[in-house]
């Protein structure tokens, strides 16, 4: 699943235009992953309610050097008897959005076996992950060396670039930056995968 949306002519691998996405946004029930998508489609604030099951959106978006890049986002519900869907979700994927909410430090350590479980999945091996730390707005949000530490980032190894995004999603403080290093971790992947593939 997804495998068209990310594949395209060589000839128009270097055309921007062209270049399109395929990005699971992932994390714990009442993260903001609904928020993340909305604002980022929509640059406001869309009061949400609880994904079921899950948002596709395909949004266009204006990045660093005037680059606009087309995304297709699939935002999928956060509860636990969702959860063992998200594989279905990242197979074929080119990037992983995760996010957690800064607020909830009682939730953190689950946050973290999830984003671990599905970042070392045989498909997920070096697929780059945006840990989005939403809410950073909060007087009570952690610090960002702090989630780093607890969500133990650096136990991803080598092989799984990422990088961890301070957010506010109802404003949309962070996101634009976010998706910035993703779509670079994203391009340096191919490139590595085309060079890989000549070798052969």
């Amino acid at each position: 699943m997804g495998n068209g949306l990310s594949e395209q002519p060589s000839f128009l691998s270097n055309v921007p235009f062209f270049q399109s996405f395929h990005i699971a946004i992932l994390g714990l029930d009442s993260a903001g992953k609904t928020t993340v998508l909305y604002r980022l489609q929509f640059n406001e604030f869309v009061n949400t309610v609880p994904t079921k099951g899950f948002n596709a959106e395909k949004v266009k978006v204006s990045l660093g050097s005037h680059r606009t890049v087309t995304f297709h986002f699939w935002d999928v519900g956060g509860q636990e008897k969702l959860r063992p869907l998200w594989k279905s979700y990242t197979r074929c994927t080119d990037g992983i959005i995760f996010v957690v909410d800064s607020v909830d430090a009682e939730r953190m350590e689950e946050a973290k076996t999830e984003l671990h479980k599905i970042a070392k999945t045989t498909e997920n091996q070096g697929v780059p992950l945006l840990v989005v730390a939403n809410k950073q707005d909060l007087r009570h949000s952690l610090g960002l060396a702090e989630i780093e530490k607890v969500l133990s980032l650096k136990e991803l190894g080598p092989a799984t670039p990422w990088h961890l995004q301070p957010t506010c999603a109802i404003i949309g403080d962070g996101l634009r930056e976010g998706l910035d290093r993703l779509h670079d971790m994203i391009l340096k992947r191919r490139k590595v995968l085309r060079q890989q593939k000549k070798k052969r």
